[in-house]
């Protein structure tokens, strides 16, 4: 008999009855029974209610304070507590960098993944386009998309980096150690190292994108000349409140370890954290609270204003990844060409579509679901129809509307896993977008 417990909640502040809680970065404390939370001390001698208090690390112990991050939990059991972990054959097209092809300097472009013909849950539906770095090293990413028609009857972690999931089609509950999340397109969910989760879909069917991130932990970017208000606002960030299973039936676990697949069975669900705080949590934000930056006089800023998250890399301002949005917003600039321009850049980009159109591919090929990837010092940039549009324009005030792409930039380039190179949604056309370019004439 499986018995869920979400009936009490409080934040660290004191309140209770909160559905969702602010959590980045911040101290969180909540409670799914009464006074399971102890007090004063972390690992107190005696746990309320016999539970066991267990340290959920996401930095070393050692890392200067504002980079610490960790979480004490409260469980039934500890988790420990399991057989050993075999080889799991699942899965068969989710991959980890490195990645053995030879990097590629072409500009590469897929439609949407098909759904799949059988049963298929959110674990076995990955697919690996790619990524940068090296897991064993902890540094890059790995770069995976998603399409499912199953709900997971299992749980799943990755020993090797943090999860970001934007779902592009369907939404998800996703059940964690930590809590619940609801995340639906047009939000996003990051589930740290290590943490326990599974994916249940509410439409029947979802598709969507995944950021492995075997790097610095994302967080919020520097503001600088900005100042304190604009992008992503730390308050909107929300985690989940304690919410926990009393179930005794078995419960497989899947692990990613060294990019390898791994299994073992529990004789209970492994969603059995009463209470827990600290400053390490599941998360969701909503692409649609983005406070977007703009200029309001002439040229085209970088698309590095539209940061959501970053993952610092060992060179200031040079990002492992970040993770950049294109939503809706207003165009005013003067004089300006307004949509994405042609451009060579040291960072590598994978974009992908999540609603709308691309403002910089009207001439269609990118649709929702599907993804591009540029890599670094190659060119790019509007197709024929997006700039035969923009060079013509009156430049009056311009409301660009439903929709919502984004882009994994990295400092690294981006190698192809199999299913990228030979996969069956990528376009083998992409470089015909710019095939008709005429040559400018000058006058002599």
């Amino acid at each position: 008999m499986r018995a869920q417990h979400p009936d009490h909640v409080e934040e660290a502040g004191g309140h209770t009855g909160a559905r969702y809680i602010p959590g980045f970065g911040n101290h969180v404390s909540t409670e799914a029974v009464r006074d399971a939370l102890p007090v004063g001390r972390n690992s107190p001698q005696r746990v309320p209610f016999g539970l066991y208090a267990e340290q959920l690390s996401g930095s070393a112990f050692t890392a200067p304070r504002a980079e610490n991050r960790r979480s004490w939990l409260y469980r039934l059991r500890p988790t420990a507590q399991h057989p050993a972990f075999t080889r799991y054959y699942g899965a068969p097209r989710l991959a980890s960098a490195p990645f053995a092809a030879a990097p590629d300097p072409n500009r590469l472009r897929w439609d949407p993944l098909p759904w799949p013909d059988t049963p298929t849950d959110w674990i076995d539906s990955l697919v690996s386009y790619g990524g940068t770095g090296n897991v064993a090293d902890q540094v890059g990413v790995g770069i995976h998309c998603y399409a499912a028609n199953m709900d997971m009857q299992r749980a799943f972690f990755s020993a090797d980096g943090e999860l970001l999931i934007v779902p592009q089609e369907g939404a998800l509950l996703i059940d964690t150690e930590l809590g619940r999340l609801e995340v639906a397109p047009l939000q996003i969910a990051l589930i740290p190292r290590g943490v326990r989760f599974r994916v249940m879909l509410q439409d029947g069917r979802a598709r969507g994108y995944v950021c492995e991130n075997y790097g610095a932990l994302f967080r919020l970017p520097d503001l600088g000349p900005i100042g304190a208000n604009g992008l992503a606002n730390s308050r909107d960030f929300e985690a989940p409140v304690a919410w926990f299973e009393d179930d005794a039936e078995p419960c497989t676990v899947i692990q990613k370890f060294q990019g390898g697949l791994w299994e073992t069975t529990l004789d209970h669900s492994p969603f059995d954290v009463v209470a827990w705080h600290g400053n390490l949590a599941p998360y969701r934000y909503d692409l649609k609270r983005f406070n977007t930056i703009n200029t309001v006089s002439f040229d085209h800023p970088d698309p590095s204003i539209f940061t959501v998250l970053t993952s610092p890399s060992d060179t200031p301002g040079t990002a492992n990844c970040d993770f950049v949005i294109f939503p809706p917003r207003w165009m005013v600039a003067e004089q300006t060409f307004r949509p994405p321009w042609f451009h060579r850049n040291v960072m590598s980009e994978f974009m992908g579509l999540i609603a709308g159109q691309y403002d910089a591919k009207e001439g269609g090929g990118f649709v929702p679901g599907g993804a591009s990837l540029h890599n670094q010092m190659n060119g790019h940039g509007p197709d024929k129809a997006t700039y035969d549009r923009a060079v013509a324009a009156d430049l009056v005030p311009h409301r660009i509307d439903d929709t919502m792409a984004f882009m994994f930039e990295t400092r690294h380039v981006i190698r192809l896993a199999e299913c990228g190179v030979e996969g069956p949604a990528r376009q083998l056309d992409y470089d015909d977008v710019w095939s008709d370019f005429a040559k400018a004439e000058i006058a002599r």
